[in-house]
């Protein structure tokens, strides 16, 4: 942070539940933590992290995570349909419409 990035990322990536599947080094509570630090550190900065959808969460499971990052102050989220980069990579759940990602943009 000494260095005044611009915008500081870190992607959240996924919901909790699917966090160990997705993320199986990562802890959801960990990253909202550093984004929350990250706030405390540079009030002035501008957070970012991005979430993938279509890994089997729920339409709750995506606005309780909407949640917990205002709740920490985080300024910019990216959602995006997750794709599958190869067959030994996790499978595709489902895709969302554009409709569904104009809803929960409008939530936002």
């Amino acid at each position: 942070m000494d260095e005044q990035p611009e915008i500081l990322n870190h992607n959240t990536e996924t919901v909790p539940r699917l966090y160990r599947r997705v993320r199986p080094q990562a802890k959801y509570a960990r990253s909202l933590e550093l984004l929350h630090q990250i706030r405390l550190m540079a009030p002035e900065g501008v957070t970012k992290t991005g979430i993938m959808v279509g890994l089997g969460e729920t339409w709750d499971e995506i606005l309780h995570v909407m949640e917990d990052l205002r709740a920490v102050d985080v300024d910019i989220l990216t959602i995006g349909q997750y794709l599958q980069p190869s067959r030994f990579h996790l499978p595709i759940e489902r895709y969302y419409t554009p409709a569904e990602f104009a809803s929960l943009h409008e939530t936002g």
